[in-house]
């Protein structure tokens, strides 16, 4: 167990490192700079800014510069917002990002698994037909068409919830809502077709033939199967919930990292996008590594051996 977590901690650093390295040399060979779309300014002022921030030195010079203080915790300063580091956006936008994100995570879980073993329970019937058809126009529906159609419903016409902004647990409803459909459906697929896959396999019918409830047949047999495939798909899901959505924080004014990668894109503010870039594929390491260790709870035949799966 030890090794496994060790050795997946040490391929995660790489590939925090190759990410690290692919997005900063992209950053500077595409065309344009940090400062393209300011008012021209004097070559004597341009040069000074240039020298403050280190962008006049050779490439290799400010790569090896940035590792080190990557290795320090430190960010570095935004090329945009003067009076603020890249830690001080991220520590004031990462907890709004992971509030939500959370919550969507918890609300997808919740209603694409339970909407996909009522499916699979009764295959064909109307219920079935009623989740894979809504669950299909989830997952074609863009999210910001399911934000602007709740926006519409509960909070124009019905005045239930909060439109936009961030505040009380009455302004996390709709933006978790809407950040939540489409994992949900997809869970709710996925999860549907996993258990009617393993309902064919022959443990399956060994445990029916022994005179087992339908009850335990489906929760202790068919369901803790079935879930290895939607356990797969719950890392980048959960690294992808966690660290927001682009067009929902959008669309609900709210300050989470999404809107600032956004920004930061645009104006090409690289240290903010090399910050925030980083704290995804962190994220998106951890829960992988956290999805192979459920692998082996939930199937024995899987075991840690030598620190791999």
């Amino acid at each position: 167990m030890v090794k496994f977590i060790l050795g997946r901690v040490f391929s995660g650093a790489f590939v925090v490192l190759v990410v690290v390295s692919i997005t900063f040399f992209l950053l500077r060979i595409v065309p344009g700079g940090p400062f393209d779309t300011e008012k021209k300014l004097p070559p004597q002022i341009q040069k000074n800014i240039e020298e403050k921030y280190k962008l006049n030195e050779p490439f290799l010079k400010q790569y090896t510069r940035y590792l080190k203080n990557l290795g320090m915790g430190d960010f570095g300063p935004s090329y945009k917002y003067i009076d603020r580091t890249v830690n001080d956006i991220i520590r004031d936008t990462l907890p709004v990002s992971i509030q939500l994100g959370v919550v969507s995570l918890i609300i997808a879980i919740i209603i694409g698994v339970a909407g996909g073993i009522i499916s699979a329970s009764r295959p064909r019937g109307f219920f079935d037909f009623l989740s894979v058809s809504f669950a299909t126009a989830l997952v074609s529906v863009p999210s910001f068409v399911v934000g602007a159609l709740l926006i519409y419903i509960f909070a124009i016409k019905l005045g239930w919830f909060p439109a936009a902004l961030w505040g009380g647990a009455d302004h996390l409803v709709l933006p978790a809502l809407t950040l939540a459909a489409g994992p949900a459906a997809y869970l709710a697929r996925l999860t549907r077709a996993s258990m009617l896959e393993t309902s064919q396999a022959t443990f399956v019918r060994t445990a029916r033939a022994k005179g087992l409830s339908e009850f335990m047949v489906v929760i202790k047999h068919i369901l803790k199967n079935a879930l290895i495939p939607v356990v797969t798909v719950l890392g980048p899901i959960t690294a992808f919930l966690i660290t927001g959505s682009f067009v929902v924080e959008q669309i609900f004014a709210i300050p989470g990292m999404g809107r600032f990668f956004v920004f930061a894109v645009s104006n090409r503010d690289y240290p903010l996008v090399m910050g925030i870039t980083v704290v995804y594929t962190v994220v998106l390491v951890l829960a992988n590594l956290i999805v192979d260790i459920c692998y082996v709870y939930l199937d024995p035949r899987i075991t840690f051996n030598k620190g791999k799966l």
